[in-house]
């Protein structure tokens, strides 16, 4: 067994673009945002219009909730480092044009918020900017338009590499013209408007066969709109779906998971992968965004096959339900507890002090998180060193992410899943293979919060 070093993480810089006041749930979004402002380098908040709200942008709404959010960073302060001021996150609330789709993009149709997102891209900083889009995608085709306009092809190709568009859904006609002029933007996205067929829908789609009291509105009343300071009570009730607009920035938290360079490595954002999907299977929605067929493949909805595991009353601590979903949500409801539990937490670290609080386990693998094998070959994975700043004991669940991988044979680890330390086998391969293994260490703190590794098995023949 060979063992290779993995690359720290780096924060992931990001600019929203947000139709806020279209529907409550970017004003939802905004709050849990705000909660990881200090692991997500928020870089610009630019409130645009969408299919839903066609003639005006709404920048005093985000500025809102920013100063919510200011009356509670001191205490955030108390539990992580580096939530920044109220200041600061205000000195970035930019508007675009309050105009439909591409009616507000070509000649003379410059904002502030496309002109914002050009500064931040040209910063000397070699991480890639994220636009997080939320509703309509005009603003960006504005600043793409300007930038073919005005900057030299090797200039241009320059700063559109550094791109990384996850948007919901399309929610202008903006969305295809980008995609069709600029074929080598790296782009996300569950294409058209029908959204009973998207994968971020996963986010508050309600399941058959599960518990989704952490969708629930009774749920959101208890943990975060009450009792939770100036932050909790602007988080308004849902109107439509709740949060449709948060798994847009989800993949960006650095949680063990999440590896935004990677969409179909699965994430708290969902899972995706990279083809032109056919025409034919797209259907019309209820918004005036018209659907066309694609010209170059995106990243976008992918599969995977789901058997959750349950709690057991006697023995063996976990189990393997029964039933199994099959999917594109279920590449992101697979992992909703879990997030709405952190959600929950830093909720609480609102008002809370550390001592009454809880904070997420920390995950330590004795050994690499890439390692080389050959067929047959026997391995052992441990994370015995894993701790919890609050004391609080862990469990301990190993599987692997079949999807997340090249091997899409036959693979079992073997038992039992829920110790520090688990064993396997390599299966056999003709071919250089991978295999994706998850760890999750949960605490027993309330709410109960987990943590990842993701262990990266190369198989070679």
């Amino acid at each position: 067994m060979i063992t290779l070093d993995a690359q720290e993480p780096v924060k992931n810089r990001v600019i929203i673009l947000t139709d806020i006041e279209a529907d409550p749930d970017d004003t939802q979004s905004l709050v849990r945002l705000f909660l990881y402002s200090n692991q997500i380098d928020i870089k610009g908040l630019v409130a645009t219009t969408s299919c839903w709200y066609t003639s005006k942008v709404n920048p005093e709404s985000i500025k809102r909730v920013i100063n919510a959010y200011g009356k509670i960073q001191a205490n955030l302060l108390k539990h992580e480092q580096g939530f920044p001021k109220e200041e600061k996150l205000l000195n970035m609330v930019k508007s675009g044009l309050p105009k439909y789709g591409m009616t507000g993009v070509g000649k003379g149709m410059d904002s502030e918020g496309s002109d914002w997102i050009i500064k931040i891209l040209e910063e000397k900083d070699d991480r890639p900017l994220w636009i997080s889009v939320w509703g309509g995608v005009n603003t960006l085709a504005q600043s793409l338009h300007k930038i073919k306009k005005t900057k030299s092809k090797k200039e241009a190709a320059r700063l559109i590499a550094k791109l990384r568009v996850y948007t919901i859904s399309d929610q202008d006609d903006s969305g295809l013209w980008i995609r069709n002029n600029f074929p080598k933007l790296f782009y996300i996205v569950s294409p058209g408007d029908n959204y009973s067929e998207a994968t971020w829908t996963g986010i508050n789609f309600v399941v058959k066969g599960i518990d989704n009291k952490t969708i629930s509105n009774s749920w959101f009343a208890e943990n975060i709109q009450q009792n939770h300071g100036p932050l909790g009570a602007v988080y308004p009730d849902v109107s439509w779906g709740v949060e449709g607009d948060t798994p847009a920035f989800l993949h960006l938290i650095p949680n063990g998971l999440n590896n935004a360079e990677h969409p179909e490595w699965g994430s708290w954002g969902g899972r995706y992968e990279f083809y032109k999907p056919k025409f034919e299977n797209r259907k019309d929605g209820s918004s005036i965004v018209a659907i066309a067929a694609e010209t170059r493949k995106i990243w976008t909805n992918a599969i995977d096959k789901f058997t959750p595991f349950v709690k057991k009353k006697y023995g063996r601590a976990v189990g393997l339900d029964t039933i199994s979903f099959t999917g594109y949500k279920e590449t992101l409801w697979r992992w909703r507890d879990d997030l709405q539990n952190d959600f929950a937490a830093r909720m609480d670290w609102c008002l809370n002090t550390f001592e009454n609080s809880n904070h997420p386990p920390i995950p330590v693998l004795s050994h690499s998180d890439r390692i080389k094998l050959k067929s047959g070959e026997s391995f052992h994975l441990d994370a015995f060193n894993s701790y919890d700043p609050d004391g609080d004991n862990l469990s301990f669940l190993w599987f692997p992410y079949l999807e997340a991988g090249s091997f899409k044979g036959e693979f079992k680890l073997g038992q039992p899943e829920n110790s520090h330390g688990i064993n396997g086998t390599a299966p056999k391969v003709k071919k250089t293979e991978t295999i994706h293994i998850i760890l999750k260490v949960s605490d027993k703190g309330s709410p109960s919060l987990s943590r990842y590794k993701r262990v990266i098995l190369e198989i070679h023949p």
